[in-house]
């Protein structure tokens, strides 16, 4: 700490310490609000979400046609204002696969706002999910989210716990200790967030893609204040604390096992386009890691004090979150859902799942088993399909495995193909898959002891 006192005042320090404070409280800090468990930047969503509740859905279908417009713009006329712009280069000038996943995510969201054209994609249990509930809260969420996101980033939070987890993420997740980050933002506050900031900071090279890709599939998880919606819908509340328990061990289990099996072993560990590695984690001779974690905090929060460039950074996470995911969701999200809702595919998928669930003893296996694959679709509809479960038991199991299966297309899963993390569909399906057989005997056993 002698070299620390030598080389920065105490207002140096402050830089660091304020701005990172704050961030913690808007993104980290649990607060009881009108009765329920959230945290600050939630609360503002919900406000702004009752503000401009009978606009939110037009303007998200604004979002999305802008967002078509300046794709199929660029693409067909190169405009130098926006090829030589390096932000809105990355946000419009996107592969052939996003460039139609922007055009059907444009047609849905037109079909479900004028409903128009087959029931099947506007209902309120496709399109409609996504454009009149999904999409307005991620709509809010990204809006705060993204304009104070570099709090977390930029004022040397990440630089202070990378130092002082090292020692623990590397050889039991196999990841830099600045994820801790992105993991507490997850936990704590909402999955969306923890995506958000692993893509970024996979971007600026901070992480491989291998470690990107592992973040982004084990640790975005589902936020606290959105588990009590859902074991509430199983009429199981009374319950919360083991519920959250158990979920809490299923998922630390999925991951220790999931990085060190492929899809996510196989990927490779190299950096963003042309990113040299950013990161380097040894600490020198001299410090201890608390020390050496201050140092390199406030020497990046003194590089960061323009309030411009503050919200200039904000500014452009919002429109990147915005432009960049909403087309995505609405796209990939109404394929699922309509998949889900109109066709036997989910439930022949989770044919193979009964014996397993017999051999475990859980009652109503055959219900059960057609929940368990269509949380791929999204993570409420199991809870919502389980709900007429007798079986105390079952519904128990039935929430805690979606809750940790965590690839979910309607959110976290369509988060994923919109941002610059290197996973497929077909590798998130593995995934997705892969959580489910490792998260469910832990989930299984926890409610033998429960119940």
């Amino acid at each position: 700490m002698n070299k620390l006192a030598r080389t920065y005042s105490l207002q140096d320090i402050l830089k660091f310490l304020i701005p990172s404070l704050i961030g913690i409280t808007l993104f980290m800090v649990p607060i009881k609000y009108q009765g329920d468990i959230t945290i600050p930047i939630a609360i503002f969503s919900g406000w702004i979400q009752e503000v401009l509740a009978s606009y939110l859905s037009g303007i998200m279908v604004f979002i999305i046609l802008l967002t078509l417009i300046g794709t199929l713009v660029t693409k067909f006329f190169q405009p130098a204002l926006i090829v030589n712009n390096h932000f809105f280069n990355n946000l419009f000038n996107v592969p052939k696969v996003w460039v139609f996943a922007r055009i059907l995510g444009g047609i849905f969201a037109v079909m479900t706002f004028f409903q128009i054209g087959p029931e099947a994609i506007w209902s309120e249990n496709t399109g409609g999910l996504l454009l009149n509930n999904l999409l307005p809260i991620l709509f809010s969420v990204f809006l705060f989210a993204g304009l104070f996101l570099p709090l977390l980033l930029d004022f040397g939070l990440l630089e202070f716990f990378g130092t002082l987890f090292t020692k623990i993420m590397r050889p039991i997740f196999k990841l830099p200790g600045r994820s801790s980050v992105d993991c507490a933002a997850s936990w704590l506050g909402d999955g969306t967030i923890g995506v958000l900031l692993t893509s970024k900071q996979y971007e600026d090279g901070f992480y491989t893609k291998k470690e990107a890709a592992i973040i982004g599939t084990t640790f975005s998880v589902v936020s606290i204040t959105f588990s009590l919606v859902v074991i509430s819908q199983v009429h199981l509340e009374h319950l919360f604390v083991p519920f959250y328990a158990t979920v809490t061990i299923a998922g630390l289990v999925a991951a220790i096992i999931c990085p060190r099996i492929p899809p996510l072993s196989r990927k490779p560990d190299t950096y963003y386009r042309d990113h040299t590695k950013e990161l380097d984690e040894s600490v020198p001779k001299g410090y201890t890691s608390l020390s050496w974690g201050l140092f390199q905090a406030v020497d990046k929060a003194k590089a960061n004090q323009s309030v411009k460039n503050f919200f200039q950074q904000g500014a452009k996470n919002i429109l990147d979150m915005w432009m960049g995911v909403a087309p995505i969701v609405m796209a990939l999200g109404t394929v699922a859902l309509v998949i889900a809702e109109y066709t036997p595919v989910f439930q022949v998928l989770g044919l193979p799942f009964i014996p397993l669930l017999e051999i475990m003893q859980v009652p109503e296996a055959k219900a059960a088993s057609e929940t368990l694959v269509v949380g791929f679709a999204d993570m409420f509809l199991p809870s919502v399909i389980g709900a007429s479960i007798e079986s105390d038991m079952t519904r128990f199991v039935i929430a805690s495995v979606s809750v940790t299966q965590l690839i979910y297309m309607s959110e976290v899963g369509g988060l994923l193909l919109g941002s610059k993390i290197p996973v497929s569909l077909k590798d998130l399906f593995i995934i997705f898959l892969e959580r489910t057989l490792i998260t469910l005997p832990v989930i299984v056993l926890a409610a033998h002891i429960i119940f």
